[in-house]
């Protein structure tokens, strides 16, 4: 299933998840950076820094660094005056990182606890998956989402639909219909509006 995809086919999904978020932020205009985007706490250029933030945890966390030992490393401004260069070198660090010979083998150190680096792997792709889309729709983009990362996305979080609201991190579900495709029930999932993904 897609939920276990393991090895050179979750490095692959992930890498193609990386570098679609990294050609919408490349495509964001000079002044699209205050823009809204369907996090409805943040613009574009905090989308884009949350994002480039979650990446310049990866290396750290996959050479044995816990939380507390990361500390306030990467607290604050992550893009600096350069958001397009500052989220390449991130995500170029993540990538290899997750790349390295065993990479996947190792544990890493979550806030929530110890987990298996493929699933921190898998949860980092579904996370730019979604957020892509949310990145797209904040500046005007195609947000299609590739039908092979919806459905590894949607296989991810359709076992926890139950908590995902209460965890804070995602709004109420948004109903569609039954026989929609695996995007639109990923999104609905995680409380986007396809129809109206502003709140417009």
């Amino acid at each position: 299933m897609a939920a276990h995809l393991d090895g050179p086919a979750l490095l692959a999904l992930h890498a193609r998840a990386l570098e679609r978020f990294g050609a919408l932020v490349r495509s964001v205009p000079d002044d699209g950076w205050r823009a809204p985007t369907p996090c409805t706490d943040w613009t574009v250029r905090q989308l884009v820094g949350h994002l480039t933030s979650e990446q310049l945890w990866v290396p750290a966390l996959l050479s044995g660094a816990t939380v507390a030992e990361v500390g306030d490393r990467f607290d604050g401004d992550a893009l600096g005056d350069d958001p397009v260069a500052a989220w390449t070198a991130a995500a170029d660090a993540a990538r290899a990182a997750f790349a390295a010979p065993g990479a996947l083998e190792r544990t890493v150190h979550l806030s929530y606890g110890a987990r298996r680096a493929a699933g921190y792997a898998r949860e980092m792709t579904v996370d730019a998956v979604v957020h892509g889309w949310d990145l797209a729709q904040g500046i005007g983009a195609d947000a299609t989402i590739d039908p092979a990362a919806a459905e590894f996305a949607l296989a991810e979080l359709a076992p926890q639909a139950d908590g995902l609201a209460a965890s804070g991190l995602f709004a109420e579900a948004v109903p569609v219909p039954a026989d929609a495709d695996a995007a639109t029930r990923l999104l609905g999932l995680v409380g986007r509006d396809p129809a109206h993904p502003l709140g417009r």
